[in-house]
């Protein structure tokens, strides 16, 4: 998987087109799941590339929230992203707003954690603690199962990102837990410097 672009360009865009804290915040939450996955399941001398997927996957949001992706490739020409770059910032939105099919295990994890961590975010938050550091997989799970709680994050795709990992949906909740709370400070430190 070719990177051929610093952690600084795509940093410089994804500033250029997402203004919102909360853009921004996820942005650098899929960063830090998509390290923590490339370390766990053996891909450590991927890291920056799956880390970069994971900071750039919703590089065209916040600008056109109703077309999603369709810019997406253009925006990151900007930069010169390889295509394999492209490739798996287009597939995390596979049969939503794109046909661009997640093949990489590293795309994959991008497809069944995207929405998984706004659920986890926003249960952490809900926490005395404000964190994920505590958290159970007893109690995400129940938040999972009440559809009114983060409506947004869609259950249905997080089934189908586990699904197409071959994991039990449970193993794909405790382990994105796990890695949210391996990047949670980095995250904090850098929205601080925003």
């Amino acid at each position: 998987m070719e990177l051929n672009i610093t952690r600084e360009q795509a940093l410089g865009l994804l500033k250029k087109y997402n203004k919102e804290p909360f853009h921004m915040e996820h942005a650098f939450t899929v960063e830090g799941v998509m390290r923590y996955f490339a370390k766990e399941l053996g891909y450590g001398d991927e890291e920056d590339f799956w880390g970069m997927a994971g900071l750039l996957h919703d590089v065209d949001f916040e600008k056109y929230p109703e077309e999603h992706l369709k810019y997406s490739a253009d925006i990151l020409a900007e930069i010169n992203a390889s295509d394999d770059i492209v490739h798996a910032v287009l597939c995390h939105g596979y049969e939503i707003c794109s046909d661009v099919e997640p093949v990489h295990e590293m795309e994959k994890i991008l497809f069944a954690t995207d929405e998984l961590t706004g659920l986890i975010w926003a249960a952490a938050k809900m926490r005395p603690s404000k964190s994920c550091q505590d958290m159970e997989l007893k109690s995400l799970k129940k938040k999972y199962k009440d559809k009114r709680f983060a409506a947004g994050c869609s259950r249905d795709i997080i089934a189908k990102g586990a699904e197409r990992l071959g994991w039990e949906l449970d193993e794909l909740l405790d382990r994105t837990i796990m890695a949210m709370r391996s990047c949670e400070d980095t995250v904090r430190a850098e929205m601080e410097e925003l």
